[in-house]
């Protein structure tokens, strides 16, 4: 038939993605009151326990099903690929997993807190996820060409612009026209504030440890790739 690539697969992913979508915003919107009951630290462990399982049966699922549905391209024999996915990948985590993020309070050691930065990666974007989330997506649909990876990647990117226009919201709602100040001086698009002279780049302020870290992570990522796939594949989903 003429839709025989178009496998339950896709449909599958597409329902984890807004399950996830669902959680974990529909958790960020409640924070303010959820800490009001509970406390921080406490709503801070539930959001783990929620968003966490989550995202592993995202990564599990994506893995074991990403060569499902049509090829639209086969570029992995083209020398050149290779590195440049290995390139963007990188790059991805290093917006992914921005130095502004305090470990302590993601682990609830320290009361969390919602800050209102302008330094490091936000200097860049003032939502680097969202940047990491769409060059990863690039990179991925870029290596593998399916129609099952493109869909991953457009449902990954849709969620990750639907919590840049919510983010912006939470912050209004908690700084006023102190975030209006930083959005006036930031931009969504990468290097655009800088281009514009309305922000300047500290390239000390990335001198840091936390992002030695995620250089450490991305070269063990490497190494163990080989590992994660064979892991995954044992999963009978």
């Amino acid at each position: 038939m003429l839709y025989d690539w178009l496998t339950k697969s896709h449909f599958i992913m597409l329902g984890l993605l807004l399950a996830f979508a669902i959680a974990h915003s529909g958790l960020a919107a409640l924070r303010p009151k959820g800490e009001q009951i509970i406390g921080a630290r406490l709503y801070r462990i539930l959001f783990a326990l929620v968003s966490l399982p989550l995202a592993l049966i995202l990564i599990i699922y994506f893995f074991n099903h990403r060569y499902d549905g049509l090829q639209l391209w086969q570029l992995q024999g083209v020398p050149a690929v290779k590195p440049i996915v290995w390139t963007l990948s990188a790059i991805s985590f290093l917006f992914l997993y921005p130095a502004t993020f305090n470990l302590l309070e993601i682990a609830a050691i320290t009361k969390p807190e919602v800050h209102l930065y302008e330094t490091g990666i936000i200097r860049i974007s003032r939502h680097p996820q969202l940047v990491g989330q769409i060059i990863w997506c690039v990179a991925h649909t870029l290596w593998i060409g399916t129609t099952f990876t493109l869909a991953t990647s457009i449902g990954l990117v849709l969620h990750h612009l639907f919590g840049a226009w919510h983010g912006d919201r939470r912050w209004i709602a908690r700084y006023g026209s102190a975030f209006e100040a930083v959005k006036a001086r930031t931009s969504v698009i990468p290097f655009l504030a800088i281009l514009q002279k309305r922000q300047t780049l500290e390239l000390r302020e990335f001198l840091r440890p936390s992002y030695l870290g995620v250089t450490i992570f991305v070269l063990a990522l490497w190494w163990s790739h080989p590992v994660l796939m064979r892991a995954t594949a044992s999963v009978s989903w």
